[in-house]
């Protein structure tokens, strides 16, 4: 961490009041699941604390499961939120197309909450950082760099929940992201593989942050749902192509078989 996001102890300077800044670092989405704490002189140094007090709030948060300690490695933040759903549903909604729909469904209509949220509350930290992963998902469209726009495309979704300011529905969002990046629903590369969507999927999350930008709630909206449904569509699109192409070469085979044994006929 370059720059600290722990704030100086004013008070009484007790481990409860260590504890409560780290809870909400971790409840407000600052601190994430994985995130390394700084070693304990500097934690330590960064709160104005005593290392027998600081040493006191780490050990709560450990038992309380919110840090992990790592014998010679360090202390790190524990994934509170995890996964919503377990392992074998997840494997259910990989197998099952019904599940797609309904992931983006959902997607559509929650995400269109953030945004509207998002447009009547960001921040100028909100907005920097939104017109910061634009701009790089602009430079990786130019380079064809489509790991990076793939990698951009969940931090500027994540970011939209960010600017939402709502605890329920950014640890909601920060799931269902895990689920995409897994690639349980759709791949989006099958997507991109269609002429044309990559500037589109950029317009479309262009037009996305210059509402939010504007502060136009209903602008957001509308955009979200936008580009949810042609997500929708050009996913709908590309499994009733791959369908079409799996029967073809099913009937190809069948007709090539027929034509050897009609070839080897006495």
């Amino acid at each position: 961490m370059s720059e600290t996001v722990f704030a100086r102890i004013q008070a009484s300077r007790t481990a409860d009041d260590v504890i409560r800044q780290i809870e909400s670092l971790i409840l407000e989405g600052v601190l994430r699941g994985g995130d390394r704490l700084p070693g304990e002189r500097e934690l330590a140094r960064q709160f104005d604390i005593s290392r027998p007090i600081l040493r006191e709030a780490l050990k709560h948060l450990e038992n309380a499961g919110l840090l992990i300690s790592r014998h010679g490695g360090g202390t790190f933040v524990a994934d509170v939120i995890g996964q919503v759903f377990s392992a074998p549903v997840v494997k259910l909604f990989a197998s099952h197309g019904k599940a797609t729909s309904d992931y983006l469904e959902y997607r559509r209509e929650i995400e269109s909450i953030a945004a509207e949220f998002a447009a009547l509350r960001a921040t100028p930290a909100d907005k920097a950082l939104l017109a910061e992963i634009i701009a790089a998902m602009e430079a990786a469209h130019k380079s064809n760099d489509f790991d990076k726009g793939a990698q951009l495309d969940v931090e500027f979704h994540n970011a939209i929940g960010e600017a939402a300011h709502n605890i329920v529905l950014l640890h909601t969002l920060r799931s269902c992201y895990q689920l995409l990046k897994d690639g349980v629903f759709y791949n989006r590369s099958l997507i991109y593989s269609y002429p044309g969507v990559a500037d589109m999927f950029l317009a479309q999350h262009r037009a996305i942050h210059d509402a939010v930008i504007a502060g136009n709630p209903q602008a957001a909206r509308d955009a979200v749902q936008k580009h949810i449904r042609f997500v929708e569509q050009a996913t709908h699109e590309r499994q009733l192509n791959d369908e079409r192409e799996r029967v073809a070469q099913l009937r190809y085979r069948q007709r090539a078989g027929k034509d050897g044994k009609e070839g080897k006929a006495p």
